[in-house]
């Protein structure tokens, strides 16, 4: 039983990536289904001491980057992204314009910068975690987040004049 909650869970970490880098969920569970299915083709590639999650997470980030649309799909994926993290917000409250904002600039930000402030700032993995899964050393996750994160404080002023404080993920090394 355990381990069905790990496959599932595991899915949902999946999804949740997917949805994170495509920014639309039929895309999304494209790009789950085609890494699901590398998984299979390659499962002798996994090795077993190591965090299952973390190796289909990389494979969800592989099969997303080879598969990339052209720049025009790209505009238009933004935009759903935006739209879908706010259709539980109700457009009368305050922070509504402040959340489409945020929306749109995480939506805006590159591929690569993106990838890493959501593994980090979301699903909450260390810097080390988080470039074992995208493949790459240490201090590129940490410029590529620095990068994000200055991006988006830029694009967020408050009313009262005060930057955004983005927080998650442990900064360990």
């Amino acid at each position: 039983m355990d381990d069905r909650r790990d496959m599932e869970a595991d899915l949902l970490a999946m999804r949740r990536y997917a949805r994170a880098l495509a920014r639309d969920d039929q895309d999304a569970d494209d790009v789950v289904q085609d890494a699901l299915l590398r998984a299979i083709e390659r499962k002798a590639t996994y090795q077993p001491d190591r965090s299952r999650k973390r190796w289909l997470l990389a494979i969800v980030h592989n099969v997303f980057v080879s598969g990339k649309r052209r720049q025009a799909a790209e505009a238009r994926r933004n935009d759903r992204f935006a739209e879908t993290l706010l259709n539980s917000v109700d457009p009368q409250q305050e922070e509504y314009l402040r959340l489409t904002e945020v929306a749109r600039g995480f939506a805006a930000l590159p591929d690569a910068q993106r990838a890493v402030l959501h593994l980090t700032a979301i699903d909450g993995f260390g810097y080390q975690e988080t470039a074992d899964i995208l493949g790459i050393p240490i201090g590129t996750v940490m410029s590529r987040l620095s990068r994000a994160r200055a991006t988006l404080r830029e694009r967020q002023v408050d009313s009262s004049g005060s930057h955004l404080r983005l927080v998650g993920g442990r900064d360990e090394r």
